[in-house]
């Protein structure tokens, strides 16, 4: 049998006022602050083109010949990017069905269904292969980056101070 046993020293009138306090704390309106934050910045992100540990995407094959930005042809996994909160926790993500690929990769096979070669254009010519494999490299931008890091903390630190006033 296990057993946890803690002394506490010093002012523990304190610290009990400050537990109490916390009673006070909106953690609701706390939690969807932080998830409005990490909402935003990571639609920033696909602005940038950039990952949350800060490096860049590599560039789609569309945006190498044709220019534009690497995922936001249409916006719409941009734009699909939500926020659920509660006063226990919050949760940023998509319900798009390509996320999962762009955010960690994929190698797919294609293969010629209704004729026997796939016809497509790659570098402004035509090719036909019964066959084709596809590198869709990583691109994540679901995450916490440094910055977002220090916006929750800030968060927090406000509404325990908040909460220490009243």
């Amino acid at each position: 049998m296990s057993s946890i046993q803690v002394r506490l020293d010093g002012d523990t009138q304190e610290l009990m006022r400050c537990l109490r306090s916390m009673e006070n704390v909106d953690f609701k309106g706390v939690m969807n602050a932080v998830g409005e934050g990490l909402r935003t910045s990571t639609v920033e992100r696909f602005e940038r083109g950039e990952a949350p540990d800060g490096s860049t995407w590599s560039k789609s094959i569309r945006v190498r010949e044709s220019g534009g930005k690497t995922l936001i042809r249409t916006a719409g996994l941009r734009n699909s990017i939500n926020v659920k909160s509660s006063g226990t926790g919050v949760a940023v993500g998509t319900n798009d069905i390509r996320a999962a690929t762009h955010q960690f990769g994929d190698t797919r096979t294609i293969r010629a269904k209704g004729s026997k070669k796939l016809t497509f254009q790659i570098g402004g010519k035509w090719r036909k292969a019964e066959s084709v494999t596809i590198h869709i490299p990583a691109r994540p931008f679901l995450g916490i980056s440094d910055e977002d890091e220090q916006e929750i903390r800030d968060i927090l630190e406000e509404a325990i101070a908040e909460a220490m006033e009243d």
